[in-house]
């Protein structure tokens, strides 16, 4: 009987450590934004974009012209997923960020044309997330959706509800 609690102990205390129920731990998709092109989409341009990094909007000569996707993926939908990227704030408040486009690279959308919409996530934060750097990495955990949105930024392909956000540790 005592191992039995003994176990149950290092369990319940593994969950609080981890800030994840075990049953959300097992059903947790770890997702790489490669994951989210569908099939067919050959993601060359996101390559491109990547090449680019971050410039200056007067050295660009391409414009913000959002890229085209060939379509979104419903594979995640319903599904815990987790996945790491850089914010683009959209609500944010003296506590933090609680609305923001989750993209593959730092300064899409601000400082280079937006990845097509099956590459960037509309997040909403389920605690205000407080940004230090702009440069560093997330990652989010929460329920996935696809979902058309539109902002003034961008066209966006999918949706974490209820995320929980915090520095990527690669």
């Amino acid at each position: 009987m005592q191992s039995r609690r003994a176990f149950l102990a290092t369990m319940a205390a593994s969950a609080i450590v981890a800030n994840v129920s075990p049953a959300v731990a097992r059903d947790l998709l770890d997702l790489d934004w490669a994951d989210l092109i569908p099939e067919g989409d050959t993601g060359q341009l996101m390559e491109q974009l990547r090449g680019l990094g971050v410039v200056q909007h007067n050295q660009l000569s391409t414009g913000f012209e959002q890229l085209e996707a060939s379509g979104v993926t419903d594979a995640f939908d319903g599904k815990t997923v987790r996945l790491p990227g850089f914010v683009v704030p959209l609500d944010f408040s003296a506590s933090g960020v609680t609305e923001f486009i989750l993209a593959p690279f730092v300064g899409a959308c601000i400082h280079v044309p937006p990845p097509p919409a099956n590459q960037l996530v509309l997040v909403s934060a389920k605690k205000p997330y407080v940004m230090k750097d702009m440069f560093d990495p997330v990652e989010v955990t929460g329920v996935f959706g696809t979902s058309s949105n539109q902002t003034e930024l961008a066209e966006i392909g999918y949706t974490i509800m209820s995320a929980k956000v915090r520095l990527h540790r690669p």
